[in-house]
């Protein structure tokens, strides 16, 4: 039996400073510190391409993590996930310079516009010929509720009920408002567009009221690739009814079976197939042509790395300041009312880690961010990280891997020349892509439109939404 083939992606933020690792920047070989400049994306779009990487997955947020000490100074001091770019005006530059690799963009729905967000998309799928996608978040801390002019955050599961909303709004103006055939462009009879075929989208709702007309034409996939990450019970839900692919944050492949086989029951519940939606965990590998090359690549590692700045996203993740404990001082967690938490997030690390039990000081998961966040981090050879990943998709049923980077641009290359080969050699990774300049959805899914039955194909033009009939 031939093994299931995995497609890779690239896991990037467009912060000066790098992103997952914290402190491999001020390697003279790290490239991070160019982050602001159009070379650094347009060199990593080409490698991606030469790779045949799926996509670079652009993770994004608002404000930074300001848990660490009430503010983000630890960050800022630290340059670590801070001066972050605005993504959506790098893909364009990427896509002008690749043929095949395709591009996932971060919005929150909380903090967007359906109508402008719908735009942005529909432009941004045109301009990369149909390589685009949308990882859909909600948004989880007062900061950016601040930033964005609100006092606090919205409740957790109101976020979602008001994206749940956003995307009605969305499909209707991406699949219902231009119909298929209403973009002429006729020279010989000056006829542009087939203004009785693209109609105004009406909506009102609890969150959302708007009339229009979507203001660009239909793209080629209309509806970018959708991402998604949640994996609370309504961001699980949320995920069944309108994810194609979701990224995931799991600490072992135990965890990623479970979290897979109940997200696909629940799509098959939502009378979906369940292997159309696409899992993608996230690995921090450190791969090296031989074991003790990967070693010294993994020392150099923990050489430059900064575990106060680890902590400092650590405690942004949990939401748990733990900036009044001693860095390397067990830690006394009698006192905090976020104990139970703290302390179920490092039995999780201790079971991934493997290492026999000791006391847990601010350092270790200052240590164990600073290297690679809260995934697995294999270090070894192409071989051996191959067998890990190789686990990951026989036992959890992954589809692929979200691969962060340790440092730039090094790791990316040690995953094109070194990894995807082995991958190759094995039958767990294509040779080509599945459509050689096709949309995201042809080679992730092999159809160019939503599937049939996916939630928002009811909104395409001429079908029946809540038993009326879309324009």
């Amino acid at each position: 039996m031939a093994p299931k083939q995995i497609q890779l992606c690239f896991l990037e933020i467009s912060c000066v400073g790098g992103y997952m690792a914290s402190g491999q920047w001020k390697r003279d070989e790290d490239t991070s510190t160019k982050k602001d400049t159009l070379k650094y994306y347009t060199d990593l779009a080409k490698l991606a391409d030469r790779g045949k990487v799926s996509a670079i997955f652009f993770a994004d947020w608002f404000v930074g993590f300001d848990v660490y000490g009430g503010g983000l100074d630890a960050m800022l001091r630290a340059g670590h996930q801070v001066a972050h770019l605005d993504p959506f005006a790098i893909v364009s530059a990427m896509a002008a310079v690749t043929e095949n690799v395709s591009f996932a963009v971060t919005q929150s729905t909380t903090y967007s516009k359906p109508y402008v967000l719908a735009r942005q998309y529909s432009t941004l799928d045109h301009l990369t010929n149909g390589r685009c996608a949308w990882n859909i978040v909600t948004s989880f801390t007062d900061s950016s509720a601040q930033a964005l002019g609100q006092e606090s955050i919205m409740a957790h599961d109101e976020r979602y009920e008001l994206a749940d909303e956003f995307m009605d709004v969305v499909y209707k103006l991406w699949e219902s408002s231009w119909a298929p055939d209403s973009v002429v462009l006729d020279k010989t009879t000056g006829l542009g567009f087939d203004a009785s075929k693209i109609k105004k989208i009406e909506h009102k709702g609890k969150y959302f009221n708007m009339s229009g007309r979507s203001q660009v034409h239909p793209s080629p996939q209309r509806t970018p690739v959708l991402f998604q990450a949640g994996t609370s019970k309504s961001g699980t839900a949320f995920a069944a009814k309108h994810a194609e692919a979701v990224f995931l944050n799991c600490f072992s492949v135990t965890q990623a079976k479970k979290t897979i086989a109940d997200l696909r029951a629940a799509a098959t519940a939502g009378g979906r197939d369940p292997q159309s939606l696409k899992f993608f965990p996230c690995f921090m590998p450190i791969i090296g042509a031989t074991s003790e090359d990967a070693k010294a690549k993994h020392d150099l590692a923990v050489a430059n790395a900064d575990p106060v700045a680890g902590l400092a996203q650590f405690s942004g993740y949990t939401g748990i300041d733990l900036a009044s404990f001693p860095l390397d001082e067990p830690m006394d967690l009698s006192g905090m009312s976020q104990a139970m938490a703290i302390q179920a997030v490092f039995k999780a690390l201790e079971e991934s880690e493997g290492v026999e039990k000791k006391a847990w000081t601010p350092r270790r998961p200052g240590m164990r961010m600073a290297l690679g966040g809260l995934h697995p981090c294999p270090v070894g050879t192409a071989k051996e990280v191959a067998d890990v990943i190789q686990e990951w998709t026989e036992e959890a049923d992954i589809d692929g891997c979200n691969i962060g980077s340790v440092t730039n641009p090094g790791s990316w290359e040690d995953v094109v020349d070194l990894l995807v080969p082995e991958l190759q050699r094995r039958g767990l990774m294509w040779d080509d892509y599945a459509v050689p300049g096709g949309t995201f959805r042809e080679n992730l899914l092999g159809t160019k439109a939503l599937r049939g039955d996916h939630y928002g194909s009811r909104f395409k033009w001429g079908e029946r939404v809540d038993g009326e009939k879309t324009p």
